[in-house]
């Protein structure tokens, strides 16, 4: 069974195929020949500006999929070498030192002071 969400009862009804996957306000495309008019377009770069926006750049993400999908042993917080590894060591670090803090300030609550 299909449903679609109702903007009357704020609901989800039950729906044929067809309207369970074409949303509402979506439109069909429809190819035109002419491009639309820009609305905040402009026709030179703001200045300061460079030409070429530096951020792009070359896709990393088929890259790291190899990496991260290699089978070498390694779990997958520690798969791109040493900054990994300093995090992960510092991450502990500072959990262990928590706790120890933690198990301290517990026991010198847990103790009644002293009357002089």
């Amino acid at each position: 069974m299909y449903y679609k969400f109702s903007g009357f009862t704020q609901r989800l009804v039950g729906a044929t195929a067809a309207t369970a996957y074409s949303p509402q306000g979506l439109k069909p495309l429809v190819p035109t020949t002419e491009s639309p008019d820009l609305i905040f377009g402009t026709s030179k770069p703001a200045p300061g500006l460079p030409a070429a926006d530096p951020f792009l750049s070359t896709n990393k993400v088929p890259d790291l999929q190899k990496v991260f999908q290699r089978s070498d042993g390694l779990p997958v917080h520690l798969k791109l070498g040493y900054p990994d590894r300093m995090l992960y060591r510092t991450t502990m670090a500072l959990t262990i030192g928590g706790t120890i803090y933690c198990l301290v300030a517990l026991f010198f609550a847990s103790r009644p002071k002293k009357e002089k």
